[in-house]
């Protein structure tokens, strides 16, 4: 799927939305910042006075007010005095500077993790409200990188680096102001850096741009390959597939750091050409300052300020480097990041009415389908309120799209025809509303790594013990839960691997059960369970379930012979409809089934234990 670039612009502003909850805290740190650099710049000044106007003969060049407060004419005659007083200051400023320090980083850590904590809430929030759609059209492991390690990048490039770079700018301000206060040939000779080591980062940004975008895609996919592989261990255990999933792994991890190993490459050129430029820079400065104090026209005390400021603005001023290569990565990260919150969220389409659900289901002239493939072709039936309704199909017939699309997982076009309940077109509900009014069960549940109880209880929380045994009994898994050492409190393994197929599918009934939906759908979620165990879970649904709408998709004949309507799909078109004595009645799919599922001995038993539980 193509991805917009955020322009300018847009990185700034998506940046801004959440800075401006937090931008107290790295007001405050730079705040503590500047101060911090102010005192590191007061201890060569006092080296300085100490070596040029103590041990030496120059004039102080102090404010008046501070030689009268320090009697420094008295202190040039006690120079052992003075020099115990100029290491007191040198410690008060160093204490002073750690202090600062700490109030520095104490403020950026609250600032950056606020920062970081609402993109993660964001995200978060954002990825629960995006189209059914959008999910199936993106990997898990791409979106779990672009929310992890991309998010990091953002804070380290926001709230390292970018404050790295208002640290510095201050820092030359400062630093230069003063040295061109002391000398301006000098201080011109250091500004002359400035640019080159500027235009070397700038050119090192435009070359890196593009690897490190391709090394987060690499990233992406490595992720997406180690997820499935956890999530499909199972199937890799059955089939003897570990070698080549390992085989497969390296080819990917060979790959991801064979690009890691060009950005080293490139980024150890971009170091190395740095170290030149500043040790080039403090050289140039210590050779023209000897030859500035040689005639005369810089003291002693001063050569060592400027060589301590010149020292002091190399590495800054290299950062600046380091901060551009992390701009162009972070640009990649906020791009990635950007394209999950500025997804087309599930939005309202209609009135957003909540009229009763307890009415008749109709799909009306309906044709659907995904990426240009039709599935669904003019499909009309009706489901009346309170019946069980059955649909029939083979694999990739449009059954589970019907259910998707009652569910509004997948919303109608224009001109794709209509599905209402009790009159209303779904399009026109609010569509939280009408899922919580769908009971959906399907053929892979999914559960979450939480004890059985949690997940039965996901739909209803706080509901209590003995209605959650209730669900549990009308799904006939009651029973084999208080088999376990922990009963209700078993933990259930990541995708429910602690249970049985047919017992995950039953807990998902359960669950289903606790919402107390008016409509309930049984997307092929029994074909994990033995006929006789379908029988008794459909015998205690029947006498449950009260004036509840049901639709039962399923394979097995024995689920939907009991069923009031029987829908017969295939490719995605109406072949038949009628109850089960009018379909076996006359030649089609339903009998074909129907003969090839069941012997003469199987179909009078099967029938027989149909009657006897009612269903």
């Amino acid at each position: 799927m193509t991805e917009t670039k955020l322009t300018r612009g847009g990185k700034a502003s998506l940046i801004g939305r959440f800075v401006r909850a937090v931008w107290g805290h790295f007001v405050l740190g730079l705040l503590f910042a500047m101060l911090g650099m102010a005192f590191n710049a007061l201890t060569p000044q006092i080296i300085r006075v100490t070596v040029d106007s103590i041990l030496g003969s120059e004039s102080a060049n102090l404010p008046a007010w501070l030689l009268a407060a320090l009697g420094f004419e008295d202190l040039r005659a006690e120079p052992y005095r003075a020099l115990w007083i100029a290491a007191a200051a040198v410690a008060v400023s160093a204490a002073l500077r750690a202090f600062c320090g700490y109030g520095q980083r104490v403020s950026l850590a609250k600032g950056s993790e606020g920062f970081v904590k609402g993109i993660r809430d964001a995200l978060f929030g954002h990825i629960q409200s995006l189209p059914f759609e959008w999910h199936t059209a993106h990997q898990t492991g791409e979106m779990i990188q672009r929310c992890t390690s991309d998010v990091e990048v953002i804070r380290n490039f926001v709230c390292n680096q970018l404050v790295e770079v208002a640290r510095t700018l201050f820092l030359m301000a400062l630093y230069l102001s003063i040295m061109f206060s002391m000398n301006v040939r000098l201080s011109l000779i250091v500004v002359l850096f400035v640019p080159v080591t500027g235009l070397s980062s700038w050119l090192f940004y435009r070359r890196i741009a593009s690897r490190f975008k391709a090394a987060d895609e690499a990233e992406g996919e490595l992720t997406t390959m180690v997820q499935e592989n956890l999530t499909g261990v199972r199937v890799v255990r059955a089939f003897g597939r570990e070698m080549y999933e390992i085989d497969k792994f390296n080819e990917k991890n060979d790959g991801f750091s064979s690009l890691w190993i060009k950005l080293g490459r490139v980024l150890s050129l971009f170091w190395a050409s740095g170290t030149l430029l500043t040790s080039a820079q403090v050289f140039v400065t210590i050779v023209a300052g000897v030859v500035e104090a040689v005639n005369g026209d810089l003291t002693l005390g001063s050569f060592l300020v400027f060589v301590s400021y010149s020292s002091s603005l190399a590495w800054p001023i290299r950062s600046l480097g380091r901060v551009l290569a992390e701009m162009s990565k972070a640009g990649v990260s906020i791009d990635r990041v950007g394209y999950i919150l500025n997804s087309e969220p599930e939005g309202a389409t209609g009135q957003e009415l909540t009229p009763p659900m307890m009415g008749d289901i109709e799909f009306k002239h309906v044709t659907f389908g995904y990426e240009g493939c039709e599935v669904l072709h003019d499909v009309s039936f009706t489901v009346p309120a309170g019946s069980t309704f059955a649909i029939l199909g083979g694999t990739g017939s449009g059954k589970s799209t019907l259910v998707h699309l009652l569910d509004r997982l997948y919303d109608l076009g224009e001109g794709q025809g209509e599905i209402s309940v009790g009159g209303v077109d779904i399009r026109d509900i609010d569509r939280a509303y009408l899922r919580r009014n769908i009971g959906l069960v399907l053929q892979e549940p999914f559960l979450f790594s939480r004890t059985i109880a949690e997940n039965i209880s996901a739909a209803k929380p706080g509901a209590g013990e003995a209605e959650i045994r209730r669900a549990a009994g009308i799904a006939c898994v009651d029973e084999a839960i208080s088999e376990f050492a922990e009963g209700y409190g078993t933990m259930v393994g990541e995708r429910g691997v602690t249970l049985s197929g047919g017992q995950k599918q039953r807990v998902a009934i359960a669950r289903m059960l606790m919402q107390g939906a008016p409509i309930m759908v049984f997307d092929d979620s029994l074909s994990a369970v033995d006929a006789e165990t379908d029988a008794k879970i459909r015998a205690e649904l029947a006498h449950s379930l009260g004036s509840a709408t049901v639709i039962l998709i399923s394979h097995r004949i024995t689920t939907l012979m009991q069923a009031q309507r029987i829908l017969v799909l295939s490719d995605g078109r109406v072949a038949d409809i009628g109850t089960h004595e009018e379909l076996i009645s006359r030649p089609g799919i339903y009998r074909d089934i129907y003969e090839i599922q069941m012997s003469s001995d199987d179909r009078l038993l099967l029938e027989e234990e149909a009657a006897k539980n009612g269903i």
